[in-house]
């Protein structure tokens, strides 16, 4: 299968919220929620795609011949390249019922582990979702990174526990999700956190703990503080937020200044190898692409998945090729052209 017949096969089950386009920009879906857009305009998740197409990448071709290495190490683990699927929960309704919660994570996590690369899963009210997510990367052999909702008291603890059980390689918290409608009215609330309160939940777990939804470097600042040895910058895809910058715009100076002390991944809007290339050069450790996965999911499933990590690994290869990198650590700022 390749990724274009996966488009074509989900356009006939993915509902009426998402069109499967072609080129996910979020332009067709802007406000729909329920549904792939935003609870405002939309003009976050727009402005997240068009400002990845404005930085240009320098081709040089006077380099070495030889093997190119696309490999990723991080957190002790080795894939196949340096980009993730990302998480997504609620698809039944914000997609359609084609797939629920716990069939959708099932088949990512496994159309990912099979391919070299992995998933964040998405996490939802139902406790049954993060027990079947916890499942299915446990039986990818830990290939996988939970994500849990930044919930509260004894609904976080329940959390926690069922992560543990996924013998996952780490855990992440998408702390943007604070800005979902549906957190805001849960009992206990569940949404923003205090340094203080991060410290305490990452004294919980003992794996890596990856916190989504950096978008400053002051917010960089405060999750190394409270302990994370990893972030994404992340504006939850410009779903929760309208008029704010786009990743592209703030990765570089938050990458800067870590420093190398913290992993840096980045998604919102990135759509192809030459993306994920563009985003090592800016200093990311690693990328997350999250909507073109659900199109992969529901048109073709595993295999749906299997086609799209092929075809955004042998974009990054030939870029690398292209810009005289023969691994990632050769990739550089110099191999990028920031608009000015």
């Amino acid at each position: 299968m390749k990724y274009e017949d996966a488009v074509k096969n989900a356009k006939n089950n993915i509902g009426s919220l998402c069109r499967a386009c072609n080129i996910c920009n979020g332009a067709a879906c802007r406000n729909t929620m329920p549904g792939p857009g935003a609870k405002g305009t939309g003009d976050t998740a727009v402005r997240n795609f068009q400002k990845w197409q404005e930085i240009r990448v320098n081709m040089d071709t006077i380099c070495p011949m030889g093997e190119t290495d696309t490999s990723l190490e991080i957190f002790g683990e080795n894939f196949r390249y340096p980009f993730f699927a990302g998480p997504v929960g609620a698809v039944n309704l914000h997609y359609s019922d084609a797939y629920d919660d716990m069939t959708y994570n099932d088949a990512l996590v496994r159309g990912c582990a099979e391919n070299g690369i992995a998933a964040f899963t998405g996490d939802g009210a139902n406790p049954a979702v993060m027990a079947a997510a916890s499942a299915a990367i446990r039986n990818a052999g830990g290939r996988g990174i939970p994500t849990v909702k930044p919930w509260s008291g004894a609904v976080l603890e329940d959390k926690l526990r069922l992560i543990q059980e996924s013998d996952s390689f780490a855990v992440a918290m998408d702390i943007d999700a604070a800005g979902l409608p549906f957190l805001k009215n849960m009992d206990p609330p569940a949404g923003r956190k205090s340094v203080e309160e991060l410290t305490q939940i990452i004294a919980r777990t003992d794996r890596p703990f990856i916190v989504k939804g950096i978008m400053t470097v002051k917010g960089a600042l405060k999750a190394r503080a409270a302990g994370a040895p990893g972030i994404v910058v992340s504006n939850h895809g410009g779903r929760v937020l309208d008029q704010c910058p786009a990743t592209a715009e703030v990765l570089s100076e938050i990458a800067d200044a870590v420093n190398g002390t913290m992993k840096v991944i980045v998604d919102g809007g990135i759509r192809s190898g030459v993306d994920v290339f563009k985003a090592l050069a800016m200093g990311a450790d690693a990328a997350v692409i999250t909507r073109p996965f659900v199109t992969a999911v529901y048109g073709g499933a595993e295999a749906g998945v299997a086609a799209y990590i092929e075809k955004i690994g042998e974009e990054l290869k030939d870029t690398m090729e292209m810009c005289g990198a023969l691994s990632l650590k050769d990739i550089t700022s110099d191999m990028v052209r920031l608009p000015k």
